[in-house]
């Protein structure tokens, strides 16, 4: 049985700032049971816990992002008035399948009152008491104090759930309403910023695709190039290695290319066997999986069973990379096998690359990884302003920094 700990909050913030449950800030209401297969294209707005999870904001604007939410086909009169969602509502997800997105929320913004209805696994707080400014409830449930206290009700074994009655005795320690509004001005400035800085990563993506698609299809030719391309068979070009098992060994010698290593761009596990070992200047494959297709280069290491190891013969190393890059739908459209989906055998068989002259190739390659690296910067600077961010908001949502108001 879990208990909440009656720690004395006050003590942590400014003598003026005024300590509150939830109970007493807001209205609880849970949300409309409806699935995602109830959804369609057209018809009322409406938020599911799932929504919740995967948005990387703390807010969502009705009017501004109508187009991609998804809709309930209902009428509005068959629809309980305290499900529709008002301008300044907090929704939690009720439910996480892991300790970091337990009672995640977003505030609504809904200016227009655009139907929106609030969903399965959700929870509405709506404000009764008119102590917290619209803005700053953006930012003041991310203070370490009453995230713990929400880490600290939540139930379950492998989904973690808090409920309307629990939730009512989080304990806040806010400041004066013209002090939240200041800090939420300050805090949104760092938002913006960071957004700016993805829609920007978002470009610059969309300006590599296009440039794939012109350069290494020959559609477009850099200066200095005109020779004609070659149509060659892969199994030509390079020399297929399959990976094999690693076993894990902590403080082993060889970083372990692996799933984890895919999905999270860094090397988390190591090995001592490095039977089948990658060079910078090979190409990985994801020989298996949901996500078979996928290739990077650039990296050593031990190479896994999931993938096989593609030694360039006569073809430059990024410039393949970036070929399977542009056509990894169309070869995992390719993909065979009725339990684990994998890329067929005798793929390097008739798989055919159109391919310049290696110096073409290698200028193609330089282009594209500048842009690469370029993306990279960008995607560093993000995390970079995020942290900034996060450090800040925990200074002054408790007050150790005060803002002049």
């Amino acid at each position: 049985m879990k208990i909440l700990v009656e720690i004395n909050l006050k003590e942590s913030y400014p003598s003026d700032w005024i300590e509150y449950k939830f109970g007493y800030l807001f209205e609880f209401v849970g949300g409309m049971a409806l699935s995602r297969s109830n959804l369609s294209n057209e018809g009322i707005c409406y938020l599911h816990y799932g929504d919740i999870h995967k948005l990387s904001g703390n807010y969502i604007d009705v009017e501004k992002e109508y187009d991609t939410i998804p809709k309930l086909n209902e009428r509005l009169e068959n629809i309980n008035e305290k499900y529709f969602l008002r301008d300044g509502d907090i929704v939690f997800a009720d439910a996480s399948e892991d300790y970091e997105g337990i009672g995640k929320s977003v505030v609504v913004i809904n200016k227009t009152n655009i139907p929106f209805i609030s969903g399965l696994h959700t929870i509405i707080a709506r404000d009764k008491s008119n102590l917290l400014d619209n803005s700053f409830k953006r930012f003041f449930l991310s203070d370490w104090n009453i995230r713990k206290q929400i880490m600290v009700i939540a139930s379950g074994i492998s989904v973690y759930g808090i409920s309307k009655e629990n939730i009512k005795n989080i304990r806040t320690v806010i400041p004066p309403i013209n002090e939240q509004r200041k800090i939420a001005s300050i805090l949104s400035t760092w938002d913006k910023a960071i957004e700016l800085k993805e829609k920007l990563i978002e470009q610059k993506k969309e300006q590599k695709k296009g440039l794939m698609q012109k350069l290494l299809t020959g559609k477009v030719r850099l200066p200095g190039f005109d020779g004609e391309w070659k149509k060659v068979k892969l199994v030509k070009l390079v020399r297929k290695v399959k990976g094999k098992a690693v076993i894990y060994v902590e403080g082993g010698k060889y970083p372990a290319i692996d799933m984890d290593y895919l999905e999270s761009g860094t090397f988390k596990n190591y090995s001592n066997d490095a039977t089948v070992f990658a060079e910078k200047n090979d190409v990985l494959l994801l020989w298996d999986g949901s996500r078979a297709g996928r290739a990077f280069t650039g990296v050593e290491g031990a190479v896994g069973s999931t993938f096989v190891k593609l030694e360039c013969k006569s073809i430059h190393n990024i410039f393949l990379q970036k070929h399977l890059e542009l056509n990894e739908q169309r070869i995992q459209r390719l993909r065979e096998g009725s339990g684990i989906p994998h890329v067929p055998k005798d793929f390097l068989d008739y798989y055919k690359v159109e391919v310049p002259s290696m110096e073409e190739q290698k200028a193609i390659a330089y282009v594209l990884n500048n842009i690469d690296r370029y993306i990279e910067l960008l995607q560093k600077e993000v995390l970079y302003l995020k942290k900034q961010k996060k450090g800040l908001m925990q200074l002054l949502l408790t007050g150790k920094v005060r803002v002049k108001v």
